[in-house]
């Protein structure tokens, strides 16, 4: 028994320090140390000695144990060590490895034009107004003099929230000019940009969700050549100088004489294409001098004040900006197309 006592120890000893992991080192202690284990089959042999034999082989025994139970504890202290010391290495940063690079965004052409412009009127002495796109029939339709029976009023051609047609999701930001109206000291001068929506197709030119910036003036002996002096003034800003405009008479209900002014299709230069649909000419917005209605509606003396106001749409101002052919390229969100700008 002495001799098997020697040989477990030196066995397991040297199993110990070959043991690569924890894991490992677990496995070889149940095989020596543990119930089933080598050591404990030994000592099972104990019965079989004598009196005198007992005591010396269970103090050997107990020897064996503590040996093995130090040597575990010196190893897995070591093992740890080591498996703490490779985790630092494969988790350490090489500071000498070039860095991912970040890429940046670009502005957005169409959040371009509205800075320009907004900076434009801001120039002039314009304030800029924001406001709701959940509208009141009230503010999108009935103060604007657009009665009930006019065609942009139809199911047809406005995002109605309830049956009745009296809460919609805005056709335009000219509520926002019957507000300034009923909340602002005269004289006014303000510009309201924003999303509205329409049911229109999509298309090169339109879209049923889109951006407008209305503008508006009200004071003392405003007319019309203000109103072509202004627009034509900023066309150049954006457009360079010598871009050519024409105006054409139309009909709103909340102007009165009305007009439409289109610039020259920055695509083909006049000459007829699939982007101006072969007239050379885009539509760039529409205005008019204030309907007297209007005024009163909302509180204004039309004998004493007078003003014009325009809806712009601001994709058609970047498409002409941007020299951009289809208006869904600003919408589609492909990154080719964005880092051009």
């Amino acid at each position: 028994m002495k001799e098997q006592l020697a040989a477990i120890r030196q066995q397991a000893l040297e199993a110990f320090q070959a043991a690569q992991d924890s894991a490992a080192l677990d496995a070889l202690r149940v095989q020596y140390l543990g119930k089933k284990g080598e050591l404990t089959a030994v000592l099972k042999q104990m019965g079989k000695l004598s009196a005198e034999e007992r005591p010396v082989m269970g103090q050997l025994a107990n020897e064996v144990r503590a040996a093995l139970e130090q040597a575990l504890e010196t190893r897995g202290k070591e093992l740890e060590a080591k498996a703490l010391e490779d985790r630092l290495k494969a988790e350490a940063l090489d500071v000498t490895v070039p860095g991912k690079p970040i890429k940046l965004g670009r502005r957005h052409p169409m959040y371009t034009a509205l800075d320009e412009i907004k900076e434009i009127f801001i120039g002039m002495g314009f304030t800029v107004l924001d406001g709701p796109e959940i509208e009141l029939a009230s503010y999108n339709f009935d103060k604007l003099n657009a009665e009930e029976g006019h065609p942009s009023r139809d199911w047809s051609d406005t995002f109605y929230f309830d049956e009745d047609s009296r809460v919609m999701l805005r056709s335009q930001t000219s509520p926002m000019q019957v507000r300034a109206m009923e909340t602002m000291p005269l004289p006014i001068r303000i510009i309201a940009p924003g999303r509205v929506y329409r049911k229109d197709e999509v298309d090169a030119t339109h879209s049923p969700m889109f951006h407008q910036v209305e503008g508006m003036v009200i004071d003392k002996n405003v007319t019309m050549a203000d109103l072509k002096g202004t627009l034509n003034t900023v066309v150049e800003q954006l457009y360079g100088k010598g871009t050519k405009t024409r105006f054409r008479p139309h009909h709103f209900p909340f102007t009165e004489p009305s007009c439409e002014m289109d610039v020259q299709c920055h695509k083909c230069g006049g000459v007829g294409c699939p982007t101006c649909k072969g007239e050379g000419w885009i539509e760039l917005l529409g205005a008019g001098m204030i309907h007297p209605k209007v005024l009163k509606m909302s509180g204004i003396d039309p004998e004493e004040y007078s003003g014009w106001a325009f809806g712009i749409g601001l994709e058609r101002t970047a498409m002409r900006r941007f020299k951009i052919a289809d208006l869904r390229l600003i919408f589609e969100n492909d990154v080719r197309f964005l880092e051009q700008f």
